[in-house]
């Protein structure tokens, strides 16, 4: 008999369109409506990418139909089928949704994994524990993929973009040893560093690995998309990076966010916009590797670490 076990594909959300960009603002803030010129602000940069939200919201679609056809193709134990659903933390389908839409398709075993390689109690955390509670309530077995930010294909995938971005340096004259690559990731506030969390640890593992695939000696971390709160926040922000550069004299660079593995707006905006601006400002050349969305590549990543947990579960094994 075929074993259904169901996969929660957890993200952190966006809205369908701009009229929904009000209410997603307002969950964000844990339902404190946003002032107007924070509307506005939001909405602004929203139209100022290409598409406006479209493609935020498409891409992780995309995400979940392909992993769910990755898992049923290339599934060697036959008797399990594989039937995933989104869960997102700030719009519908919320998380608690996609759980939900799990039972009422006869669920009783699934796998939870989240959209970003690395590991939070603040980010990845927040969801297993949403995703976690609502399954107990449903009577839906459950477990986990924590972090995935060292599997060989993520960096191989990775590695290769960079390597891409690279020889475009080259092919215009420079030489790739002047160009600075800088690993980034959304930045998280300072006190996860208090509790021990393993967040920063796993982003300087990634951003090794892949400068030691890709043969990068010229590279850093820095942070991004840092929130507007009193608290202190993870730094340097980016684009106090880039300045810090320019009077090091560095001409050419290299934004690798490898915590992000969609286009969203802390990329098309934060980045293409926003960074690429201060760039100009400053002369200097910045280009972007492309995200990672729907490659193959990364599909089987996610396939990959989702199967080997859904076995461990099948055999009893959490």
């Amino acid at each position: 008999m075929t074993t259904k076990i169901g996969v929660l594909v957890m993200s952190y959300g966006t809205p369908e369109s701009l009229e929904g960009v009000e209410s997603y603002y307002t969950h964000i803030r844990r339902g404190n409506p946003p002032s107007a010129e924070q509307l506005k602000e939001l909405k602004d940069r929203y139209e100022a990418i290409v598409g406006g939200v479209f493609p935020l919201r498409e891409n992780t679609d995309r995400q979940t139909v392909a992993l769910q056809d990755a898992l049923n193709r290339d599934n060697e134990d036959k008797d399990i089928e594989y039937i995933c659903c989104q869960g997102l933390k700030h719009a519908h389908p919320f998380i608690e949704d996609g759980v939900h839409r799990l039972a009422e398709g006869g669920i009783k075993q699934a796998v939870g994994i989240v959209l970003a390689p690395h590991y939070s109690a603040m980010s990845v955390g927040g969801y297993i524990k949403r995703a976690k509670e609502q399954a107990e309530s449903l009577g839906i077995q459950m477990v986990f993929v924590e972090s995935y930010h060292l599997h060989p294909q993520l960096i191989d995938a990775l590695s290769r973009r960079v390597s891409a971005r690279l020889d475009q340096y080259e092919e215009a004259g420079a030489k790739r040893e002047d160009v600075r690559v800088l690993f980034s990731a959304h930045s998280l506030p300072e006190r996860i560093l208090a509790m021990g969390d393993p967040y920063r640890d796993q982003l300087l593992e990634t951003s090794k690995a892949i400068a030691e695939q890709a043969g990068v000696t010229s590279w850093q971390f820095t942070w991004q998309s840092a929130g507007r709160t009193a608290e202190p926040w993870l730094g340097p922000d980016i684009l106090d990076t880039l300045r810090e550069l320019s009077k090091e004299q560095v001409e050419y660079v290299l934004s690798a966010p490898i915590g992000f593995v969609s286009d969203h707006l802390e990329v098309l905006y934060d980045l293409d916009i926003e960074a690429q601006a201060i760039a100009a400002e400053l002369d200097m050349r910045l280009l972007r590797i492309e995200s990672l969305n729907s490659d193959p590549a990364y599909i089987a990543v996610l396939s990959d670490v989702v199967r080997t947990r859904a076995v461990e579960l099948k055999a009893g094994r959490q």
